[in-house]
């Protein structure tokens, strides 16, 4: 089952200096339809003004993958974290028992990110964040995991949950499969590029909800980066 989501059907709403497209109920977007898909809860589609972002706030018991479209994410939190995520890298935040941060744009041009939300296999634990580089290149022409929960994807940020976080780029023409196990549930966004999914056309920003598939096989109609999630029904 492939459902097509097309990004002009996306919540939202334009703050000046965010732009914010939700692929899931959030902030004043409610879809009693579109609450979450397995244990993704969140698939936010960030657009954020030059010297702008999201001051201090709270969160706990929650997943917060951040991947960086364009431009650059600045990040620092009450643990004394700081990190700069660029394009095409990815960080991780597990909220545990409890974490404030503030996400910041300090470029001169405009940052696109994707924020990703998952729920813990397990609430609490002590809060955590990392960040770490993921150069295209090593993910041409297949799906490579950036965040996992998996003790075999050593190479993955860790996430607090059996779920994955993927991506790869793809020329045109080019194609990639992913195996998805019995009963998990899967999400997929082109962040670039339109691409054919089993049969199913997507453009850019569109998404796709997908369970009971046993294998992805994914083509790419155009030059396209791909992000994908595995997690827990």
């Amino acid at each position: 089952m492939i459902e097509r989501r097309p990004f002009d059907t996306l919540g939202g709403a334009n703050h000046g200096w965010l732009d914010a497209k939700h692929h899931f109920s959030f902030a004043g977007y409610h879809d009693q339809a579109r609450m979450g898909w397995g244990a993704l809860r969140v698939w936010n589609d960030d657009t954020i003004a030059p010297r702008s972002g999201f001051p201090p706030h709270p969160h706990a018991d929650m997943e917060i993958i951040t991947y960086v479209r364009e431009g650059a994410i600045s990040h620092r939190d009450n643990l004394g974290n700081e990190g700069r995520t660029v394009a095409g890298d990815v960080q991780v935040m597990s909220a545990g028992t409890g974490i404030a941060h503030a996400e910041y744009n300090m470029e001169p041009g405009t940052t696109r990110i994707f924020q990703i939300w998952i729920i813990p296999d397990q609430p609490g634990g002590a809060p955590a964040w990392g960040a770490r580089p993921f150069p295209t290149g090593e993910r041409a022409g297949r799906f490579v995991p950036l965040a996992s929960g998996f003790a075999e994807d050593g190479d993955a940020l860790p996430l607090r949950a059996r779920a994955r976080v993927l991506g790869a780029t793809l020329r045109a023409g080019e194609r990639a499969g992913y195996a998805l196990a019995a009963g998990r549930y899967a999400y997929l966004v082109p962040a670039k590029g339109a691409v054919e999914l089993n049969g199913v056309r997507l453009e850019a920003r569109d998404g796709a909800a997908i369970r009971d598939e046993p294998v992805l096989h994914v083509t790419a109609l155009e030059d396209a980066e791909l992000v994908l999630v595995d997690v827990p029904a």
